[in-house]
């Protein structure tokens, strides 16, 4: 790859453009803190630089221009609607660099939301998993069992988790238990169904070939009908991510005192809009960090399907 085609991309001149409609004339009343924005896109650009000179392969490399380049066109068309065009109600649409502002000054706070939010999704969801697997192996084996249990998940999973807080607020201790409790409901009956799909649909030449040497029970299990039944199962465990996260934020605004959740709801209430839309995108960057390292453990563990 030649030099012109590493550093003279159309990302680096979305970067031009972006600092450039920076200096256009600010038609709010409010300071759009101009600089932020441009210290954002400065730090943006070094790593695009240094990106560009280490990564090799082009398909890495293009994919992270592009998200890049997305960045930058959401940065270039909130400005202009903002502060520059004000063309939106700037009460309820601060300009990006009062986010940015409030995102650095606010840096404790959030480390704390984030932080009680991971604790909730992790206790609930993994709990969810270590239940819901092994139970959907058994259940899926046996193929009666597997067929009538298949139909009842299904009529669980249809049934949203947030109508079961009033009975976890009359029956647990605390909150965040609810909390938990919910998550736990929300993740398990997509991953159960995901294994018991995955066992069912294992194919049977597989199994006849481990019955050929004996192999125990347990083995054919854990060592034969699991590994074959895995991508199945990260269906259904994507699945229940996503619901996670989705009654995790509907959890935290009801009656949590901590959490993204707590975070958008508490000061969208005092009608603080800067930070709403604040809690509003580290909830997004949460979530996409968290489904990127989720998939990263699904392209190891899948390794053997390449």
């Amino acid at each position: 790859m030649t030099l012109k085609q590493r550093y003279l991309r159309v990302t680096n001149l979305l970067f031009l453009i972006l600092l450039g409609v920076q200096f256009l004339p600010d038609k709010v009343r409010q300071d759009p803190e101009t600089g932020y924005v441009i210290g954002l896109a400065v730090g943006v650009e070094v790593l695009v630089l240094i990106f560009s000179a280490v990564i090799k392969k082009s398909q890495s490399q293009n994919l992270f221009l592009d998200i890049v380049g997305f960045i930058y066109v959401l940065l270039i068309a909130w400005t202009l609607a903002t502060a520059k065009g004000n063309l939106l109600r700037e009460v309820l649409f601060p300009a990006p660099g009062r986010v940015l502002r409030q995102l650095i000054e606010d840096r404790e706070k959030i480390v704390v939301n984030i932080r009680s939010s991971l604790g909730i999704i992790i206790k609930g969801y993994l709990l969810a998993a270590i239940i819901a697997i092994p139970a959907g192996l058994f259940i899926g084996w046996k193929n009666r069992l597997g067929n009538a249990a298949t139909y009842i998940a299904k009529f669980c999973s249809a049934i949203p988790p947030i109508v079961y807080i009033p009975y976890g607020i009359a029956l647990l201790p605390t909150f965040q238990s609810v909390s938990v409790f919910v998550i736990f409901l929300a993740a398990f009956w997509p991953i159960l169904a995901g294994t018991m799909s995955g066992v069912i649909n294992v194919d049977r030449k597989v199994i006849d070939s481990a019955k050929v040497l004996n192999v125990s029970g347990g083995t054919m299990l854990f060592s034969v009908i699991l590994p074959a039944s895995l991508p199945q199962i990260f269906v259904g465990c994507n699945q229940g991510l996503t619901v996670a996260f989705v009654l995790l934020t509907s959890a935290e605004m009801i009656g949590a005192r901590a959490g993204l959740g707590y975070y958008v709801k508490n000061y969208s209430d005092f009608g603080d809009y800067t930070r709403t839309i604040v809690g509003i995108l580290l909830i997004g960057i949460v979530v996409v960090g968290i489904t990127f390292l989720f998939n990263k453990l699904q392209q190891y563990l899948l390794r053997w399907k390449r």
